[in-house]
């Protein structure tokens, strides 16, 4: 690894793929490459410049009026020389976004694949096993969408014995609530200083079934 990639990691990634683009950042170095090249960088990221660890994947969903819509997102972490560095792909699809897989490159990217295409709705090309991993199997959407509301969406229940628990077939999933206030400052515990929803109506302890 050169001295180059603790020094300015950008510069670096840019002499070796010029398509790669710095991206404004207020925390670390950032660049935006093409979806084509994302494996590439990663990989070359991780070989030769020290960015051995996988922070996350995730992805951005910027606005339904906005196209490219969703953006893939990589966090890595250099043991070697403990600096940051943000790359973010557009994937090109705005009905159906998709993503290259890097479970071949970090197979900890499982489940952070896993978790971006339940809450966003971004496939991983070459995903091993993409399924959901919070919702269950069937769910219709992903609740980390712009469109979908805070309160949830009404959405019956798969299982009968969580139904029953509820006394309800239907529940606003993810969970009811919002929008969210803040609460009042000044000195009071840290639990009453919590944001508040305006509905609270789903965290009340519902009778047992007879």
């Amino acid at each position: 690894m050169s001295e180059t990639a603790a020094d300015d990691p950008i510069v670096a990634l840019q002499s070796k793929f010029p398509s790669a683009n710095a991206r404004e950042s207020l925390d670390h170095p950032a660049v935006n490459v093409p979806v084509a090249d994302a494996v590439a960088v990663l990989e070359w990221l991780r070989d030769e410049q020290g960015y051995n660890f996988l922070v996350d994947v995730t992805a951005i969903d910027w606005s339904e009026d906005v196209s490219p819509r969703f953006s893939a997102v990589w966090h890595l972490y250099s043991m070697t020389h403990h600096g940051y560095i943000r790359v973010v792909t557009d994937c090109v699809d705005d009905a159906d976004p998709v993503a290259p897989t890097v479970t071949h490159l970090w197979p900890s990217a499982d489940w952070h694949e896993r978790e971006t295409w339940d809450l966003m709705g971004v496939k991983f090309e070459n995903h091993p096993d993409l399924r959901r991993i919070l919702m269950w199997d069937g769910y219709p959407h992903h609740p980390l969408r712009k469109e979908f509301p805070l309160a949830g969406i009404e959405t019956e229940l798969p299982d009968i014995e969580v139904a029953e628990e509820t006394q309800a077939k239907v529940i606003a999933a993810p969970m009811m609530g919002g929008p969210f206030v803040a609460s009042n400052k000044g000195e009071m515990n840290l639990t009453d200083a919590e944001p508040r929803a305006k509905d609270e109506s789903w965290n009340e302890k519902l009778p047992k079934p007879e």
